[in-house]
């Protein structure tokens, strides 16, 4: 409670720094502010044509099916890959004021998340026009998926970014381990092909469902492409996986942010 008293009282500096991480995110660009659309559309394309084309997915509407889960995992895999240099990034703060380190982090985790909230009205938009519709008892579950996402960066963005500090080589495996987890998370296939795949032991399938994304990206489709309810299992799941990541994050950045000034 102390500590979210602390960021709580240094609010206007997260604000500050989120305002400041969006407006120079595409600074200087002849497109600016629309990469934050085109970026995720692009993509959208790319896979659409691979996946409904090449390799053939069986799914109608399967650009609706790829939208609801790729926008949510560009969110995931920008604070794995990117978040885990906050701390490196801004380097020159923490060796000169004082300020809980906390905000770093936590700052940057909030500016990818409000892009993640704009590409969200553009896939409302696709399914709106596409004719798919919705289930509004369903969308009031949305914003808890919301939460449960972003305590999840949140935690492991407070827990990279420390170790990063320390262990500067794990920058550049994250690039790597974000390109497997990509192939290792239910993003361009639904779930049943793994959980109804004959050469999928149930070993390999409590190890695969153990990825927190697993269970969120399941939730984001039932609500928004299934149109019904998440089931309960799968909610809980992603909720104690949430909280879970952030207690463990803010524990090891806790830890390990007293020798910050040193090591940088």
């Amino acid at each position: 409670m102390n500590k979210l008293q602390e960021l709580y009282s240094y609010r206007q500096m997260i604000f500050g720094l989120v305002h400041r991480e969006l407006r120079g995110r595409y600074k200087g660009s002849v497109l600016g502010f629309f990469w934050t659309f085109l970026n995720p559309l692009l993509q959208l394309c790319v896979y659409t044509v691979v996946f409904n084309y090449i390799f053939t997915s069986g799914l109608e509407y399967y650009y609706i099916f790829l939208f609801v889960g790729l926008v949510p995992w560009i969110f995931f895999s920008t604070c794995l890959s990117v978040g885990c240099n906050c701390i490196l990034m801004s380097s020159h703060m923490v060796t000169k004021i004082y300020f809980p380190r906390e905000v770093l982090p936590v700052s940057f985790v909030l500016s990818a998340f409000v892009n993640m909230l704009y590409c969200f009205i553009v896939i409302f938009a696709v399914i709106l026009f596409s004719g798919l519709g919705f289930n509004f008892l369903a969308l009031l579950y949305l914003p808890l998926i919301f939460a449960v996402e972003l305590f999840l960066c949140i935690g492991i963005t407070l827990f990279f970014s420390a170790v990063t500090v320390y262990i500067r080589d794990l920058a550049h495996i994250m690039g790597i381990i974000t390109m497997l987890l990509q192939f290792l998370t239910p993003v361009m296939y639904p779930v049943s092909r793994i959980t109804q795949s004959p050469k999928v032991t149930p070993f390999m399938l409590r190890i695969y469902m153990m990825n927190p994304m697993a269970g969120i990206l399941e939730c984001y489709r039932q609500i928004l492409y299934y149109r019904r309810v998440p089931n309960v299992t799968t909610l809980l799941g992603a909720v104690v996986c949430g909280i879970f990541f952030l207690i463990v994050g803010e524990f090891v950045f806790s830890k390990l942010q007293k020798g910050f000034a040193e090591e940088l």
